[in-house]
């Protein structure tokens, strides 16, 4: 396991924390030191104020930085206390959180054309990769699912980024088409010309576009979520299981080569 972690106490002050779809917030926080540090793909560890009963930090991947602003914007759906408690902090209230987080997207030398594929709220992590590929001058294409089109979020930014094509399924069919975003993804990877596949989202979809993109001969990183408790690689609370043994996310991670991945 690589040490020491990179990983620091940052305080932060929100600038802002809006809603931007059905149970999805979008927090920006003033972190000038981080937000030179942050590289796509990497996560941060907020304490969230007013959780007394929660000792541990909320490990969220953000979706932009600003080192010139000095800020990072993060965005996350409410599922528990923790968040639930996050998206009540108003601007101007402050905190701290512990980061950068582990290791990021690696777009191997030479790609010609990607693949990103997002679900839900893995969207954030998937807005770094197309960050990484617009600055390398890499075309890619976008596929994206969600539950239903309220939910839905980073359609306008990936396509600001350079994004080709956006292809959007909803569970409901309320957006784009009715169905899961595996569908068009292995679709697009067996008619063939990517070099590079980044997926985050829920498991089973990662472990389809993984299996697609293996079947295409496709090398493909995965995002992948696990409770990081401590956040530097010292509880083994966040392990995954590897063809070479368990590895922490939190230090290994949250980015993956999919092909070496045993349980998503």
């Amino acid at each position: 396991m690589p040490t020491p972690s990179p990983a620091r106490i940052h305080d932060f002050e929100v600038v802002s924390n809006d809603k931007i779809a059905d149970g999805i917030y979008s927090i920006v926080i003033s972190a000038p030191k981080l937000a030179t540090m942050l590289e796509p793909g990497q996560f941060v560890n907020i304490a969230v104020p007013g959780v007394s009963a929660n000792l541990l930090r909320v490990p969220l991947s953000y979706a932009k930085a600003d080192p010139e602003a000095g800020t990072v914007e993060i965005w996350y759906a409410v599922v528990g206390e923790g968040t639930r408690n996050l998206s009540l902090m108003e601007p101007g209230s402050t905190s701290n959180l512990l980061g950068p987080g582990g290791h990021g997207w690696r777009v191997p030398e030479g790609a010609g054309r990607a693949l990103l594929v997002a679900g839900g709220i893995g969207v954030p992590p998937i807005l770094g990769a197309a960050t990484i590929l617009s600055q390398m001058g890499v075309a890619f294409d976008v596929c994206l699912g969600a539950a239903s089109a309220s939910k839905i979020v980073g359609v306008d930014e990936l396509r600001a980024l350079g994004a080709e094509s956006v292809s959007i399924s909803t569970d409901d069919g309320t957006a784009g088409a009715c169905g899961f975003c595996t569908d068009p993804a292995a679709a697009l990877l067996a008619k063939g010309g990517y070099d590079y596949v980044a997926s985050c989202g829920p498991a089973p979809m990662m472990r389809k576009v993984a299996q697609a993109a293996a079947d295409a001969g496709v090398y493909c990183e995965v995002s992948l979520e696990r409770m990081m408790s401590c956040g530097f690689g010292a509880c083994n609370t966040c392990n995954v299981e590897t063809v070479d043994g368990m590895k922490g996310a939190c230090m290994c991670g949250p980015v993956f080569d999919a092909s070496k991945v045993v349980v998503f």
